[in-house]
């Protein structure tokens, strides 16, 4: 079923707020891989707001964008707001890589990336053999696409027809060296994953109207149980912020008080673009 404008724009409010949140842990923790969130803020909304049920669970594979899951956790009952000011501390909680053993939100430590799939796949099969009625949503980045035991993943969740994992896949074309294509070529990435045997959708990752409508491609295949689902996100690392936008840097480095300044000024001229054009468009 196709959002309402008012729904979009709700969600564009909750993305929003996300976005500022995890920008001000950023800075007060002068740490890096802030791009990596920004890349993949919509999607962890569209998750958490308007796909996910309370007995599914998600894995974040791409873990260096655990401050935007930190700061989205912090809206319920897993985190207490006030713990964010602890990110990246001494003896905290919420360090730069998803914890072990610490959040119940967090199933898996993901610090070495390539291995969210595997996990996901586990789980799921685990959920099988105790009859739960369970989904297994697990955000890769494209770089660790490079990693083997990914395509060892898919391989066995196509074999399985494992359609109780859900794989979404940010696509941002950069990763910690460069782009993705001249890195390690990963074109044409739909139709890799077809031929390993799961129904692909494909998404504009910063706009919730398309976002949704791959949430209900992906119910639709899945309802057929004959092949698991990918979801390509097509996304800009730094998204929202002018500096940050489309560069390898925006992995790595901090804000200074200018930038920062400068970043929340962004964030609020393309949030009203978006808010905008969700209007127009109903």
């Amino acid at each position: 079923m196709t959002a309402s404008p008012a729904e979009r724009v709700q969600l564009q409010e909750r993305v929003f707020s996300l976005k500022k949140r995890f920008l001000a842990m950023y800075k007060r923790a002068q740490a890096g891989h802030i791009g990596s969130s920004l890349s993949c803020a919509e999607i962890l909304v569209l998750l958490k707001d308007a796909w996910m049920r309370g007995e599914d669970s998600f894995v974040l594979s791409k873990g260096h964008a655990v401050a935007a899951l930190y700061a989205l956790l912090a809206d319920g009952e897993a985190l207490d707001p006030r713990e964010l000011e602890t990110f990246y501390g001494e003896g905290t909680r919420l360090p730069a890589r998803p914890p072990v053993n610490t959040l119940d939100e967090i199933p898996f430590a993901t610090g070495s990336l390539g291995h969210g799939l595997s996990l996901s796949a586990g789980m799921a099969v685990g959920a099988l053999l105790k009859r739960r009625d369970a989904r297994f949503f697990c955000l890769t980045s494209d770089g660790e696409l490079d990693e083997g035991s990914t395509w060892e993943a898919a391989l066995f969740i196509a074999h399985r027809k494992l359609t109780n994992v859900v794989w979404l896949i940010d696509r941002n074309r950069l990763q910690g060296i460069g782009g993705t294509e001249e890195v390690l070529a990963l074109e044409p990435l739909d139709a890799k994953l077809e031929a390993f045997g799961f129904h692909v959708v494909t998404a504009e990752g910063h706009d919730f109207a398309s976002l949704l409508a791959a949430r209900d491609a992906c119910t639709r295949a899945l309802e057929t149980g004959a092949r698991p689902v990918a979801v390509i996100a097509n996304t800009v690392k730094g998204h929202g912020v002018r500096h940050m936008q489309d560069t390898v840097a925006s992995h790595y480095l901090p804000m200074d008080d200018a930038q920062y300044q400068q970043a929340l000024k962004d964030l609020s001229i393309a949030h009203a673009a978006a808010v905008s054009g969700s209007r127009d468009a109903g």
